[in-house]
C-alpha cells in the first residue's frame, strides 16, 4: 500500500494566512514563508497555498509568496487561486510550484485541464473541489395499510447523498455534483482531486468520510481530504472509511495544537503507511 500523505494548506489573503469556519470569518494564522518552514522541517508531506482572494479579485496569484516559500521548502508546492489560464499556470510553477490548483477557473472552462495536463502532465494539474451536503429532502407518499384497510403516510427520502459544487471560495453555487466533477476532471487529465466539505471546514468536527469514499470511488486518481479535521483519530478515519489517499488540514498545526510527527507516529501505530 501506498503512503498515506499529510499536506498543510496555507489560505493566504493580502499576504497572510488566515482560517475561518465554513469558508467565513477568516483570522490570521500567521506568515506562509514561516509557517512554510516550519512544516517543512517537522516532516509534512505537501504544501498548498490557496490565495483565495485572487480569483474573485480577477487576479494571478501572488507569485512573491509562491517564490519565497518554494525556496524554503523540499517537498512538493502545490498553488491554486486565480489559476484561469494557461498562462497563470505557467506562471505559478516558473515561480516555483510543482503542481497547479484550478477551481473556478476548470468548472467555467473544463478544457484548461486538459490544456495543462498536457503540457506539464497530469501530475502537475490538480483540481480542487468545494462542495456542500444537498439536505436531505423529504416528502409524504399514501400507501395501504392492509392491516387496518385505511390509507396512510410513508415518509421517503431522496437526494441524501448527493453534493452540489460550489465555486469562487464557496460564494457561487454551480450547476454541478461532486461526484460526476470529480469522474469528468479525472477523465480531462487531473492528475489529482483536492476534495473540501465547505460544511466542515474549520468546524474540527472531522473530515466528511461519506463525500470522500463516494469521490474516491468514483476515480482512480488521489484524492485530497479537506476540512474538518481536528483530531488524530479524524486522520484515521478518513484514510479508513473515506478511503483517501491524503488529508490536509490548516486550523491544527498553524496554532501548533498538534505536531505532525506526532500525527504520523500515531497512524504508524493504526497501521496506517507513513512517511516519517
Amino acid at each position: 500500500m501506498l503512503s498515506k500523505r499529510i499536506i498543510a494548506c496555507l489560505d493566504v489573503r493580502d499576504g497572510s494566512v488566515v482560517k475561518g469556519v465554513n469558508f467565513e470569518g477568516l483570522r490570521t494564522a500567521g506568515d506562509p514563508v514561516t509557517l512554510a518552514r516550519r512544516y517543512n522541517q517537522e516532516g509534512i508531506d505537501e504544501v498548498v497555498i490557496l490565495d483565495i482572494t485572487a480569483t474573485t479579485e480577477g487576479r494571478r496569484a501572488l507569485r512573491q509568496t509562491i517564490n519565497a516559500v518554494a525556496q524554503e521548502i523540499f517537498i512538493p508546492l502545490t498553488v491554486g487561486g486565480g489559476i484561469q489560464s494557461m498562462d497563470a499556470g505557467s506562471a505559478a510553477i516558473d515561480a516555483g510550484a510543482d503542481k497547479v490548483s484550478l477551481n473556478t477557473a476548470a468548472l467555467e472552462n473544463p478544457s484548461l485541464i486538459t490544456t495543462l495536463a498536457t503540457r506539464y502532465g497530469s501530475q502537475a494539474v490538480v483540481v480542487a473541489i468545494d462542495a456542500k451536503r444537498v439536505h436531505a429532502r423529504t416528502y409524504d407518499e399514501p400507501r395501504l395499510d392492509v392491516h387496518k384497510n385505511s390509507l396512510a403516510v410513508s415518509r421517503n427520502v431522496t437526494n441524501a447523498n448527493l453534493f452540489s459544487v460550489y465555486a469562487r471560495s464557496g460564494q457561487k453555487l454551480m450547476n454541478r455534483e461532486a461526484v460526476e466533477w470529480a469522474r469528468e476532471a479525472a477523465e480531462r487529465g487531473a492528475g489529482e482531486i483536492l476534495l473540501t466539505s465547505i460544511d466542515r471546514d474549520g468546524t474540527r468536527e472531522g473530515f466528511d468520510c461519506e463525500l470522500t469514499a463516494a469521490v474516491s470511488d468514483a476515480v482512480n486518481i488521489p484524492v485530497i481530504a479537506s476540512g474538518g479535521a481536528g483530531g488524530f483519530d479524524h486522520f484515521f478515519e478518513v484514510f479508513m472509511s473515506g478511503r483517501a489517499d491524503a488529508a490536509l488540514a490548516a486550523s491544527i498545526f498553524h496554532f501548533s495544537e498538534h505536531a505532525v510527527r506526532d500525527l504520523k507516529i500515531y497512524l504508524n501505530d493504526q497501521d496506517i503507511p507513513v512517511r516519517i
